[in-house]
């Protein structure tokens, strides 16, 4: 048997005293002992009135029984048997207050106090039917006395007063009641406090075995679920967990997808620096060589750049950092801000750029912010516009209080299969005709990261906008944005 160490023992009792489990248990506890202490005072108050009304009561069929029954002589009062108990005491007066005779266990000099005392209560008390009841408190509840007085009547006036008592309480039923009370109280709250650590460890049972399972969990393992079928409010809860843990599993693997992705983009451009490098300095060369060589490391460079760029827009976007501001902003101005930016590019590329209608809708938004999207939207359809006479074209409009603009190619158009993917990030239609890793281009493959149109799904729906792809394979694309107009 393994004995624990009193330090040990400290932090295991203080960890329970800390728990929530226990202050539940205190707080019911709490609550049960108010509740009881209230109800057994009104069970109390209402038996010892009880008890005192039914004592009052049997004084006054005693009084009526005697008023019938009892003589007076000089030798004192004879009381017939079976009315009074060897308890009661019976005492009269005259009009000063004086005893004229007394029965029961009392001594004289009593009498006549108790008589004293008795005649200035009927005179200070209110009297219901000629008869004042009162008490006469001692130290215990079996000695305590209830007394009624009632006048003497001689003629038209009283003559003087009859004064019977007996113990209020002469089987101690108040005493007991206390203690039954008492007794059960404590029972209670201990069966109470019991049945609340029992009935809060069970409860909370759920709330260890997620505190269990967060425990277990690591960074490079996030499968575990806690899969509990309960419907209650901690089942509630575990739901929510596993909801989170599935979130954060899925933001693990598109983060650790992103940085693959990200150094393989990267890991081109570097080998084809690299291997260019390499070829320029392995022997002397001709300067058209060596311009050839530049050529390409800038290219590369360029690419790695913009590369770059994308990524830090990203991780900006991402990380809530990117701020948006809202103005009024008119679509068809940046669409033709963005036609004037990018015509050298298009012509480099043999494509021509076209305007359609362009009338003036006006959206809230960051201005900077929707210049880069129809940038980056004409760019991608500069890159894939394709046959003998590529054109890309941009217009605008406004529709049921909507604002659109779109963005066409006559390119190769692109596979439904594809369109559910088009905005994830570093995704490529045609992987065959992505960069080499070998140091050499594929000339005809359009020069991007993968990155242009996340970021533009990231811009719109920023902007409370919607965005939708329309293509056929051999007749091009068009790209739709929807913003709220004002």
């Amino acid at each position: 048997m393994r004995i624990q160490k009193p330090a040990a023992i400290f932090r295991r009792i203080s960890s329970i005293l800390h728990s929530i489990r226990f202050r539940l248990v205190m707080w019911f506890s709490a609550i049960l002992a108010l509740v009881l202490v209230v109800f057994s005072g009104f069970i109390y108050a209402n038996q010892r009135r009880d008890i005192l009304g039914e004592s009052e009561f049997s004084l006054e069929r005693k009084m009526a029984a005697l008023a019938v029954s009892l003589s007076i002589t000089g030798e004192g009062i004879t009381v017939p048997n079976g009315i009074l108990q060897n308890s009661d005491i019976l005492i009269f007066t005259d009009q000063s207050g004086q005893v004229l005779a007394s029965h029961g266990s009392i001594l004289a000099q009593d009498s006549q106090s108790l008589a004293t005392y008795a005649t200035q209560e009927f005179e200070n008390r209110p009297s219901h039917d000629n008869v004042t009841s009162w008490m006469q408190r001692s130290g215990s509840p079996r000695t305590n006395y209830i007394f009624v007085t009632v006048p003497l009547q001689n003629g038209p006036r009283p003559s003087g007063l009859a004064i019977l008592g007996s113990p209020a309480d002469p089987y101690g039923l108040e005493s007991r009641l206390l203690l039954t009370l008492a007794g059960g109280s404590l029972v209670t709250l201990v069966i109470a406090l019991l049945g609340g650590f029992w009935l809060a460890d069970r409860a909370m049972r759920p709330v260890r075995t997620i505190t269990q399972a967060a425990r277990s969990i690591g960074e490079t393992d996030l499968s575990l679920r806690l899969n509990m079928k309960s419907k209650d409010e901690l089942g509630e809860l575990a739901n929510t967990f596993d909801a989170m843990l599935g979130r954060l599993q899925a933001a693990f693997e598109r983060q650790r997808q992103f940085v693959a992705d990200a150094s393989h983009e990267l890991r081109t451009p570097l080998t084809i620096v690299n291997l260019e490098t390499s070829r320029s300095l392995a022997s002397p060369r001709k300067p058209d060589e060596y311009r050839h060589a530049l050529s390409i490391i800038r290219s590369e460079n360029d690419f790695m750049t913009a590369l770059v760029n994308d990524l830090l827009i990203l991780a900006r976007m991402d990380a809530g950092q990117a701020a948006m501001e809202s103005q009024p902003v008119d679509l068809s101005d940046v669409a033709l801000e963005t036609l004037e930016r990018l015509t050298p590019l298009a012509t480099r590329n043999g494509v021509r750029l076209e305007a359609g209608d362009l009338p003036e809708v006006r959206i809230r938004g960051d201005r900077k912010y929707l210049v880069q999207m129809v940038t980056n939207l004409v760019d991608n359809g500069i890159k894939y516009a394709g046959g003998q006479d590529k054109e890309v074209c941009i217009e605008t409009g406004a529709s049921d209080g909507s604002a659109w603009l779109h963005v066409s190619d006559n390119g190769p158009g692109i596979a439904p299969e594809y369109l559910s993917h088009l905005f994830d990030r570093f995704y490529r239609i045609d992987q065959a005709r992505a960069r080499s890793d070998d140091g050499s281009a594929d000339s005809q493959s359009p020069a991007g990261s993968g990155l242009g149109l996340s970021i533009v799904q990231w811009i719109v729906r920023s902007h409370g906008g919607e965005i939708k792809v329309n293509s056929q394979v051999g007749a091009g694309t068009t790209f739709e944005v929807r913003f709220k107009a004002i």
